[in-house]
This record gives structure tokens, C-alpha cells and sequence, in this order.
């Protein structure tokens, strides 16, 4: 399952991992984060399995295993198991 709701959790991470996605930060306070997240459509994932279907709905994923999608630097993951997906 996959929602635009971003908690404390999902952007002190992104936050904290920006700079893997981004060359320059793009957020400074949580505000920001929420803003710019909101922009960018970011979704938050439940599971891998949430992340693979969403990005294989958004990108061409042939070719690319389930490590190289969570590995990519749109996937942040959260420390209670969901991933946060940016795409830049």
C-alpha cells in the first residue's frame, strides 16, 4: 500500500538522506520537507513488494532486481520498514 502522508519519521529521514538523491540540499526544516515532498508527489511504501509495483508503474524496471530498485536513489528506507520513494 502506497500514501502521500508524511510523518516525523519519513521527513527527518529525508531529511537526514537527501544529499543521496540530490547534489544540493532542497529542505532545511520539516516544513520544507513536507512542502517539497508534496511537490515531487512522493509516496510512502509499506513494503519492497509496494515499492517494486510502484516504480514499475512509473519506470522502466526491466532488466533490474528487487536489490538495484531498493538500492536507487529515489528509495529512501525508513527505519520501521517502509520506504519513502522521491522521484526527482
Amino acid at each position: 500500500m502506497t500514501s502521500n502522508e508524511y510523518d516525523e519519521d519519513v521527513l527527518q529521514t529525508f531529511l537526514d538522506n537527501q544529499d543521496q538523491l540530490f547534489p544540493e540540499p532542497v529542505a532545511d526544516s520539516p516544513e520544507e520537507a513536507e512542502a517539497f515532498l508534496e511537490d515531487c508527489l512522493a509516496v510512502v511504501c509499506d513494503s519492497k513488494e509496494d515499492v517494486i509495483e510502484y516504480l514499475s508503474d512509473s519506470m522502466d524496471t526491466d532488466g533490474m532486481s528487487m536489490e538495484d530498485l531498493l538500492d536507487s536513489p529515489e528509495v529512501f528506507a525508513l527505519e520501521d520498514g517502509r520506504y519513502l520513494v522521491v522521484e526527482g
